[in-house]
């Protein structure tokens, strides 16, 4: 079965949607963000907005959060006064934005807490005990994944590879 290029530009964009969720972010921001990924050229807020069938608010709401992320950006053509916007086209780039966005995001406020949750010491001593165990347990899992995360991030790509082909 052979699909033209813009059966399979719809269907890689409903796809990357779907995908979204999974790594953080709503199915509008992933599908603006694919579109963008797949756009030979920077897209402004009207050309999103047809392309997707998105109204106005919903793309503008959009963008703004994909900047947050830090993975789309602002791009002007000369003699044009309306923003356009990009995304990084380098997988291993947004994928290590991503990572590090989700830390920030994610990893960092809990280790906080648990950091915090260091000093319950008083009530009834088993319940101490327990709660000091499971939250022990957590903050050492969550600091892990939290170096592992970092390693990842100030890496770059040879030592993912080589991490890939190991496993």
């Amino acid at each position: 079965m052979s699909l033209t290029y813009e059966e399979g530009r719809e269907k890689f964009i409903q796809a990357w949607g779907n995908l979204g969720s999974s790594w953080g972010i709503n199915k509008a921001m992933a599908q603006i963000q694919a579109l963008l990924l797949v756009s030979t050229e920077p897209l402004s807020t009207e050309d999103i907005m047809e392309e997707l069938q998105m109204s106005r608010g919903n793309v503008n709401m959009n963008i703004r959060a994909l900047e947050d992320w830090g993975i789309v950006s602002k791009a002007y053509k000369p003699g044009e006064r309306k923003a356009y916007f990009v995304t990084e086209k380098d997988i291993m780039k947004l994928a290590l934005q991503v990572t590090k966005e989700r830390r920030r995001r994610e990893i960092e406020p809990i280790l906080d807490v648990l950091t915090e949750l260091k000093e319950v010491k008083e009530g009834d001593k088993e319940q101490v005990a327990e709660f000091q165990k499971v939250t022990k347990d957590i903050s050492d899992f969550a600091g892990k994944v939290d170096g592992m995360l970092e390693k990842f991030v100030k890496s770059g790509k040879s030592w993912f590879y080589k991490l890939l082909m190991k496993l």
